[in-house]
């Protein structure tokens, strides 16, 4: 089963239990008001979600837990969203000012190419990417039309439902492992500064076991794996994930759902001692990870696990 036909039947197959309608002409508020409350002064976490398909928004129970999970954490004064659905060389900024989003699926109801998401641009978290970009000698490029792709704007639906938190995507350049640590640790200072930064992907990603009855042994080891190396922070298995991981190959026939787990460890190592923590933080202190949302997408073969590292 290919991946357009795969979702098709998802997209059959979950009940519509969350209606689409409120996101829908919502107003778009003064991205100001992001910037005074909540994460200024205080450093962020650095998250990874598993975003699931669009019809995560009718799945009432993960919704509520990606909901209660942003709830949980200080309120960012931006989001810097990195997609597994964009890949493009050098890393490349999304749209600073709201643009539509982009439906990168085919073939669903239309209730879900009405979905909106008008979250305020973030020009200012965009010049300051680049600047963070150029001092480690990393390339970039603007696409000033690109908007919010589904791995992107799903999550950010159920998280900030309001959408008045400034959004700026940041595409993923390549899947070279220590290219995207390298891109993660020169984005860390971000943190201090109340961005939020949000990897969107899958630890499991094989949509030729979309639809089989019951989770397989391959992804329940995979998942453990990959749990185990987070918890101990050994960012070298995590980059060598193929060579060192049981059923990597299965897990993950193509990787581009593993690349912002990548991206984000590396900011969780690379964040440097800030006026938050007095300037004590080593610029490789060990961070506390934790799995705020785990599970099996429909008892299937697709992990739920999302990381919190502190």
């Amino acid at each position: 089963m290919n991946r357009r036909d795969a979702l098709l039947t998802l997209a059959a197959l979950t009940p519509a239990v969350l209606a689409f309608a409120r996101q829908e002409g919502m107003a778009m508020e003064s991205s100001t008001k992001g910037s005074m409350e909540g994460g200024a002064g205080r450093r962020m976490p650095v998250i990874f979600a598993a975003h699931g398909a669009p019809v995560l928004l009718d799945d009432a129970v993960w919704m509520s837990e990606l909901a209660a999970w942003a709830k949980a954490m200080p309120r960012p004064t931006g989001i810097l969203m990195l997609s597994a659905h964009w890949e493009a060389r050098p890393a490349t900024l999304g749209a600073t000012t709201p643009v539509p989003l982009v439906y990168d699926f085919g073939g669903f109801p239309e209730k879900y190419y009405r979905t909106k998401y008008p979250a305020p641009g973030a020009p200012g978290l965009a010049a300051r990417v680049r600047e963070l970009l150029r001092a480690k000698g990393i390339a970039s490029a603007d696409d000033p039309r690109r908007g919010l792709d589904h791995g992107a704007y799903v999550p950010l639906v159920a998280m900030y439902e309001r959408a008045d938190v400034p959004v700026l995507q940041l595409s993923i350049p390549g899947l070279v492992p220590a290219d995207l640590f390298a891109l993660g640790r020169a984005l860390a200072p971000l943190r201090d500064e109340g961005v939020l930064l949000f990897g969107s992907g899958f630890l499991t990603h094989n949509m030729r076991y979309a639809f089989r009855p019951g989770t397989p042994a391959w992804a329940v080891k995979f998942d453990a794996w990959v749990a185990d190396a987070l918890s101990r922070f050994d960012v070298d298995a995590l980059q060598d994930f193929q060579r060192r991981a049981p059923a990597a190959g299965t897990a993950l026939p193509t990787w581009e759902h593993y690349a912002p787990l990548l991206v984000a460890v590396g900011a969780a190592a690379g964040s440097a001692a800030s006026p938050a923590t007095g300037g004590g933080a080593a610029a490789d202190a060990v961070p506390r990870v934790t799995f705020p949302i785990s599970g099996w997408w429909m008892d299937g073969a697709f992990t739920k696990r999302s990381v919190q590292f502190d």
